[in-house]
């Protein structure tokens, strides 16, 4: 199952995250510290604060999916938080975090738009 599709909007909840946490707790932090409605396309993606576990927080359909990844060595470099409870980033950037890259890739080919005459 492919849990990016095209169009998803991706939310990083920054700040670490309780991992005990299942569904209902991350909708109840996407709707208060978000103000995001979780039974959306977006997808909300949670670290720890060893950023060696994510969360994916995803609605399809008629339920939710939870996607959890641990690291078994190292961490996710996942974004410090700042004055904002979230960033947006989108699903190429999701791909490199959940392989352990950085959010930027200055050596990754530019995004392209094709342009009709």
């Amino acid at each position: 199952m492919d849990i990016t599709e095209q169009n998803q909007t991706v939310l990083l909840m920054l700040g670490p995250t309780d991992m005990r946490k299942s569904i209902d707790g991350l909708c109840a932090m996407v709707k208060y510290f978000l103000d995001e409605e979780p039974v959306s396309n977006k997808l909300f993606v949670f670290c720890n604060r060893a950023r060696n576990k994510i969360k994916i927080l995803q609605w399809s359909t008629n339920g939710f999916w939870l996607h959890y990844k641990r690291l078994e060595k190292g961490r996710f470099k996942w974004p410090e938080a700042d004055d904002s409870a979230s960033q947006l980033i989108d699903r190429r950037e999701l791909n490199w975090l959940l392989d352990g890259l950085p959010l930027i890739q200055p050596k990754a080919h530019k995004k392209l738009k094709y342009i009709y005459f």
